[in-house]
């Protein structure tokens, strides 16, 4: 008798299409650079060479992620390009946050808190807020349409980038028990955050699924510049572990109403 697509391993059928969820977890490929302090700031060699790497625009255009961040004091942050599931010199905020929101809502609600800091003290700080997440391109308007988010906002599918800055740790942990949840998911339930993920994700967008990138890989926030350096790292430890946005802003001297 001839199997059907639900009867091979790590398939099912998902709404009208069959999902392989094989594409949850993408093989690597690129080779981890492994950091132990998390907190440790990139050294000119490693942004050198980051700077040199291509992560992909809304319109599937490739670009140098040096030309980002380039003559700008930028804040480098980790934040999913998924569908629902970052003065003088010029300030940069790219978050990078990568996951499914049907399986964690942190990193969107971790966005549309950024989405939330007035131009106006963006502008006073010469700062603008990129985002950098490891699904595909093709998910960035849906995201942009989900969060608010009104910077700019690529792709690394390949988490090369994500790599080369040390972000290597992958699992799908939670605010350890008898720590405070983040300000961005209080009043947030697990139940109606997972809720409120499906519904505008894989409900909403059916086409985008599989289109998220690895599920457990883990990001972080960071401030480059002016030029090829690091002023701020801090990489991600579980998946609710963004630093707070007021803290994040004070880091880049943004000044927060």
């Amino acid at each position: 008798m001839t199997s059907s697509v639900a009867d091979k391993p790590g398939r099912c059928c998902f709404f009208p299409l069959s999902f392989d969820f094989d594409l949850l977890f993408p093989p690597i490929t690129s080779t981890p650079h492994v950091i132990t302090d998390l907190k440790a700031l990139p050294d000119e060699a490693t942004i050198l060479k980051a700077a040199a790497l291509e992560v992909l625009d809304a319109k599937g255009e490739k670009v140098k992620f040096g030309s980002i961040i380039e003559g700008q004091k930028t804040v480098v942050g980790t934040s999913s390009v998924v569908y629902d599931s970052a003065r003088v010199f010029h300030l940069t905020l790219l978050k990078l946050c990568p996951h499914l929101p049907l399986i964690d809502q942190a990193c969107q609600a971790y966005v549309e808190q950024l989405a939330s800091v007035p131009q106006d003290s963006l502008t006073q700080a010469g700062t603008k807020i990129v985002i950098i997440g490891c699904g595909e391109a093709a998910a960035i308007l849906h995201y942009t349409e989900t969060t608010k988010f009104t910077g700019a906002i690529y792709a690394d599918p390949s988490r090369e980038l994500y790599h080369a800055l040390g972000m290597t740790i992958e699992n799908l942990q939670r605010t350890p028990a008898g720590e405070e949840r983040p300000s961005y998911l209080r009043g947030m339930s697990l139940l109606g955050g997972t809720l409120r993920s499906i519904w505008r994700g894989p409900v909403r967008k059916p086409t985008l699924i599989g289109k998220q990138g690895n599920i457990s890989q883990l990001g972080g926030e960071f401030i480059f510049g002016p030029g090829n350096k690091c002023s701020f790292a801090s990489r991600m430890k579980h998946t609710e572990d963004h630093i707070e946005v007021a803290d994040l802003m004070k880091e880049a001297g943004v000044v927060l109403p």
